[in-house]
């Protein structure tokens, strides 16, 4: 029989000292880790030739563009391209072939430790970081001081003294460096799935923690008055803070009060004397399937029970596409002052048509229905961030109809119209895209929120392979 260090074992001996079978474990995984960090090292020296290839390609192929745009949209084909392969947004694809290229240029020393395996990925992206802003003068002494800092060590450890290198010879200081990096200060959301979403903002760090700061005394006032009505609950003021009954913690609490604030107060500091911005309500788009708003959830996590089959609580979804939870869906529904109706096939969730078709507005709203996102493969930007494109160029007779527009953000509208990719209507809002190098990628429209029934006779396929991401 094998034993876990891979050797033979005699069924009819000991059992392997554990001290034995653990020196053999560690050394097997010190090389396996060795051998993914060179495999790590390979995998950015091509993507740093595919930046190369980028800037042949431009130099090649320029034609009346600046040197500056041809470089971009030739980094953007060939990032495209890529992204197929490696299944993931051509954005990422195309920032880690810059990054690659700025650490293979750059960054020499470090790009030799990590081919070596002395330095891990985690290391690499602490080192270029700190680096970015060195002159080339001092950049060799940075290096090799933050290499050695860096081997042996973990990334987190090995981050605060190569942070304090980068300080020390950095040509500008922190106080500059500061109020120009202010100027990108931004607030963003990022998807977590299940109905929820993260926000995000950058700003000034003593901005953040008196942020961070204030809501955590709030949430401390609200603990101690719980805490207090808890004590004596025959005296609980039921118009007072404390409510005994609230077992929230205090993350939790520091959510809510941020979500109240942000939800509902004025912003004094940049609002007018009429109160403008404070008039400005938050504004949701979500689509509701109707047995969704016309059942009742259970309250025992079952949701309300079969429907012609069919699990009645179907998640509604935001614009975009996320799914969220029935009882959120429900209060935004009861607080709506208009709808907009979205008729769907009840197989297939394709969309149909919505109220009022007319051109302009409504065809708008309709593709932003059926194209809950960018319709380039790889991209998932949601409708706001749109370009109604004609397949067919309206310049060459192409019709302004929806089986000849698809959403496309500007990014992946640009890359259309002036790189070698192209796109083919399929119908039913189906995409075939064709690469520069020949692959084609099928793209889909997302289905809307749906339910679906056994069909007896169900469509048959279109014979396009689907895209491999």
């Amino acid at each position: 029989m094998a034993n876990v260090s891979g050797t033979v074992q005699d069924p009819g001996a000991e059992p392997a000292d554990p001290a034995v079978v653990l020196t053999a474990l560690v050394t097997g995984l010190e090389a396996t880790e060795a051998a993914i960090i060179r495999l790590h090292a390979l995998r950015e020296a091509q993507l740093a030739v595919a930046q190369d290839v980028a800037v042949a390609i431009a130099a090649s192929e320029r034609s009346g563009s600046t040197p500056g745009a041809a470089a971009e949209l030739a980094a953007r084909s060939v990032a495209a391209e890529i992204a197929g392969v490696l299944r993931m947004s051509d954005r990422v694809v195309q920032g880690r072939m810059a990054r690659a290229a700025d650490l293979m240029a750059r960054f020499p020393a470090t790009m030799r430790a990590f081919t070596d395996a002395r330095i891990n990925a985690a290391h690499v992206r602490v080192i270029q970081d700190a680096g970015a802003r060195l002159d080339e003068s001092v950049r060799a002494e940075y290096e090799q001081i933050a290499v050695a800092a860096s081997e042996g060590e973990t990334p987190h450890r090995a981050k605060r003294i190569v942070e304090r290198v980068a300080e020390r010879l950095a040509p500008r200081s922190l106080t500059d460096r500061h109020r120009e990096v202010q100027e990108q200060r931004r607030v963003w959301r990022e998807d977590l799935g299940d109905g929820q979403k993260a926000l995000g903002v950058i700003h000034a760090a003593a901005v953040i923690d008196g942020i961070y700061d204030r809501l955590t005394q709030q949430a401390r006032m609200i603990t101690v008055a719980n805490a207090q009505a808890a004590k004596d609950v025959a005296s609980l003021d039921s118009e007072g803070l404390g409510d005994p009954r609230d077992a929230r913690t205090m993350d939790q609490l520091r959510a809510d009060l941020c979500a109240d604030t942000l939800l509902t107060g004025a912003a004094s500091g940049h609002d007018t004397a009429a109160g403008l911005l404070s008039a400005i309500q938050a504004r949701v788009e979500v689509t509701v399937p109707v047995l969704t708003l016309v059942t009742a959830d259970t309250g025992d996590g079952t949701g309300a029970g079969i429907v012609f089959g069919v699990r009645s609580e179907q998640p509604a979804e935001l614009a975009g596409g996320q799914p969220i939870d029935t009882n959120t869906a429900r209060t935004l529904a009861g607080g709506a002052t208009a709808w907009e109706r979205v008729l769907t096939h009840p197989v297939t969730g394709a969309i149909l048509a919505v109220d009022h078709y007319r051109p302009n507005a409504d065809l708008r709203r309709l593709l932003h229905a059926r194209d809950s996102r960018c319709r380039f493969p790889t991209c998932g930007l949601p409708p706001h961030t749109q370009d109604l494109d004609h397949t067919i160029d309206a310049a060459h007779g192409g019709p302004t109809e929806e089986g000849n527009l698809g959403g496309l953000c500007r990014r992946h509208h640009v890359l259309k119209h002036q790189t070698a990719w192209t796109v083919k209507q399929r119908g039913a809002g189906v995409l075939e895209w064709t690469s520069p190098v020949g692959r084609t990628y099928i793209d889909r429209p997302p289905p809307p929120v749906t339910f679906t029934v056994e069909d007896p006779d169900p469509p048959s396929g279109s014979g396009i392979a689907p895209a491999p991401f």
